[in-house]
């Protein structure tokens, strides 16, 4: 949806800033006049194009970074503890050799490490490249081994796309696919799946907490029903759960969320990316999608990555030791930051539950102006945000996330995600209020949509 031309400096003509990151029509173009003034062009609902003058620095005075639901910064610990293992054990843990049984040695560390942070055995927890590919392997690897039992799934209208893409995909093959809705507070109900639940469902796949608005789902509740449903008979009924976005910010263990396959990735942890793992129950029966080697107990083929297993390991030891202290501090940064965008503000909506969500993150809407264009303003302001799933960005749809709570395509499309860490602090998120006051003041003051609300047009 957005479009940088070249911005140039028009002293020398010389190059400042980036290629094209797209191509599509309705674009946002920033080009230069004369030195840091610039003026943006927007056609808003694909028409009244508008210009306005910008006075901004190429070189933000700050820089502040509010989009850890989409990637985390590598913790420098597990960065040192990663360089180690690029340096030290380089052997390959299919080996018999020293080399080769110092690598498995690592691994088998990192493992306990990951288990450990949702209350998992070493045995049950399979590395994989990331989120992506264990939603893949839990979801593609239990129903191709459950054909026999049923030909149906039940999801949520909220999911990943490495989810939902998933179901799709399998509804093709003949699969069936019941979406639950999430309502308004953008949390799926307990008897809505009791509803649902047919004897030919074979798998429930529903995340414990949402990536653009960070409601968290009745885990426990569904994993309680899906044993009720076994004891009663339907013994071949399984329940995955994403939890990568929950996975170091809330309390996890598997046993009490009775889930029989759970998805967790690095880079959501201050890992480095490329390395995820798929909690999977002793007992549950996945067919393999990658083939060709016996590592991870068969499950997923090829050589192991160590210095990124490692790092995950080191990770996920950090992320238990400090899951309190983390989750007080980012839910302290995320309140403050609230609380002030409601004071300077106006025409704003919350979106999600106000309670039952990560301590993180923040969904804000922001009437008559659109979530693209406020985002490019704070990134040239140095606030880095997102306006949903950054393995989703790209697409002119509004947010499914956001429609599915029943809003209208102007909020949205109007709609921010502010995601906070450990690393960020008081002064980051008081500096990004004040950025976000101006720029959606200034758009709002050009947009057609707050002159047709005001009366102004007919």
């Amino acid at each position: 949806m957005l479009s940088f031309q070249r911005i140039y400096d028009r002293r020398d003509g010389r190059s400042v800033s980036g290629e094209p990151t797209s191509q599509l029509t309705n674009a946002i173009k920033i080009s230069a006049l004369e030195k840091a003034h610039f003026v943006l062009f927007a056609p808003l609902c694909g028409k009244l194009p508008f210009q306005m003058t910008l006075e901004l620095n190429l070189m933000p005075a700050r820089r502040v970074y509010l989009d850890n639901s989409a990637t985390t910064p590598v913790d420098p610990r597990v960065a040192a503890a990663m360089a180690r293992a690029v340096v030290e054990v380089f052997g390959n843990a299919s080996s018999v050799h020293g080399f080769g049984q110092q690598a498995r040695a690592a691994i088998d560390r990192a493992r306990r490490e990951v288990a450990a942070l949702i209350g998992a055995r070493q045995n049950e927890i399979v590395f994989t490249s990331g989120g992506t590919e264990a939603n893949n392997l839990a979801i593609r690897g239990l129903c191709e081994a459950s054909t026999t039992h049923g030909r149906h799934i039940i999801t949520s209208a909220i999911e990943h796309p490495s989810v939902a893409g998933v179901c799709v995909e399998l509804e093709k093959r003949g699969w069936e696919v019941t979406r639950l809705p999430v309502y308004g507070n953008g949390i799926v109900r307990a008897e809505d799946l009791t509803e649902a639940l047919r004897p030919d469902t074979v798998l429930i796949t529903i995340m414990s907490a949402n990536n653009e608005i960070g409601t968290v789902q009745p885990i426990s509740a569904i994993g309680s029903l899906v044993r009720e449903k076994r004891a009663a008979g339907q013994r071949n009924l399984w329940f995955h759960t994403d939890a990568v976005q929950a996975a170091g910010r809330l309390s996890l263990n598997v046993d009490e969320l009775g889930c029989d396959l759970l998805t967790i990735s690095g880079h959501k942890l201050y890992a480095p990316k490329g390395i995820g793992a798929l909690y999977v129950r002793r007992g549950t029966r996945l067919h393999g999608q990658n083939v060709g080697g016996h590592q991870e107990r068969e499950r997923r083929a090829g050589t192991e990555n160590v210095p990124g297993i490692v790092a995950f390991g080191e990770a996920a030891k950090l992320a238990r030791e400090e899951l309190e202290q983390r989750s007080l501090h980012d839910r302290g940064l995320r309140d403050r930051f609230e609380a002030a965008v409601r004071h300077r503000i106006s025409d704003v909506v919350m979106n999600g539950d106000p309670d039952q969500r990560l301590g993180h993150l923040s969904n804000i809407s922001f009437r008559f102006i659109e979530g693209e264009g406020l985002l490019i303003n704070l990134d040239l302001e140095g606030v880095a945000v997102s306006t949903g799933s950054a393995c989703s960005s790209g697409t002119l749809e509004p947010s499914p996330v956001i429609r599915a709570l029943g809003l209208d395509d102007e909020l949205a499309r109007g709609s921010i995600r502010f995601s906070f860490g450990k690393d960020n602090t008081d002064a980051d998120v008081d500096y990004a209020v004040e950025v976000l006051a101006r720029a959606v003041e200034r758009l709002r003051a050009l947009s057609p949509l707050t002159l047709v609300s005001h009366g102004l047009h007919g």
